[in-house]
């Protein structure tokens, strides 16, 4: 389930892996490596997905449908 959200996250923005490998400071094709599941994708970068897209990362993990972000009042 994650690897296709952060695939279709991506596309959904426009955005080629490179561009969102450069936001996370690491090569493409070690991004392309977790839209692809060949690698787990460590709990810092699932941080910074995360918050590039604005969304949570029960989203990110497949635990809910609602990408919308929890916000603390």
């Amino acid at each position: 389930m994650i690897y296709r959200r952060i695939r279709d996250l991506r596309e959904d923005h426009d955005w080629n892996q490179t561009k969102v490998a450069k936001m996370l400071n690491m090569s493409q094709t070690g991004y392309s490596k977790y839209e692809t599941g060949e690698r787990d994708i460590p709990t810092a970068i699932l941080i910074q997905l995360a918050r590039i897209y604005n969304t949570s990362i029960d989203y990110l993990l497949g635990e809910t449908n609602n990408p919308t972000r929890y916000q603390e009042k």
